[in-house]
């Protein structure tokens, strides 16, 4: 599937945009590649666009007094930014870096902005993509209080399992909120089902 359909079906998907309004959407990609270890923004950095994955993963993290803290990964078909540099003009507060070789499309937020004022279904994507996200960030929440390491660990599994897999066991101990060893055990149970 071409990377213009990609986006398309994740767009539609939220809304339908007329043709012309999808013109008028398509004049504002850019087309990125990133190799593995590259990072799309840096911790201090200011964030001026929306990504699609089109393909590839990208891991959200922090450090604090010297040690990584990941909040969260993206995967192929997703949006991904720094939602918070991008949204109040200040510094990213993570750094977002590439867990494999992958291809974007770049959304520059200025533009996207204009299109959202020129169209009624554009901005309807952009307050259900905001919806979205909120849904996500609180159903993350909610799974950090109320689901053990294991039904976690599951859960992301099931979003993206070749991947998932071949995530180092620092990063997503990290980000399970576990030490290394608990996630060995987990990752061990797992491999064998």
């Amino acid at each position: 599937m071409d990377s213009l359909k990609k986006i398309q079906q994740t767009v539609f998907s939220l809304h339908r945009l007329p043709d012309a309004e999808w013109d008028m959407f398509v004049q504002i990609l850019t087309y990125k590649t990133f190799r593995k270890g590259d990072a799309l923004i840096k911790e201090g950095e200011y964030e001026h666009y929306i990504y699609f994955l089109e393909s590839g993963a990208t891991r959200n993290y922090f450090l604090k007094e010297g040690k990584e803290f990941t909040v969260a990964f993206h995967f192929s078909g997703e949006f991904v930014t720094a939602f918070y540099s991008l949204i109040t003009g200040t510094p990213s507060v993570v750094t977002i870096e590439f867990l494999e070789d992958a291809k974007v499309i770049a959304i520059p937020y200025r533009d996207l902005e204009v299109f959202y004022q020129n169209s009624y279904h554009g901005a309807t994507v952009g307050r259900k993509m905001a919806e979205m996200q909120y849904a996500h960030r609180l159903k993350k929440e909610m799974e950090l209080l109320s689901l053990t390491a294991e039904e976690r660990y599951v859960r992301l599994l099931e979003r993206n399992p070749e991947l998932v897999a071949a995530i180092s066991v620092k990063h997503l101990s990290s980000y399970l909120g576990i030490q290394p060893e608990s996630l060995s055990r987990i990752r061990k149970q797992y491999a064998r089902n």
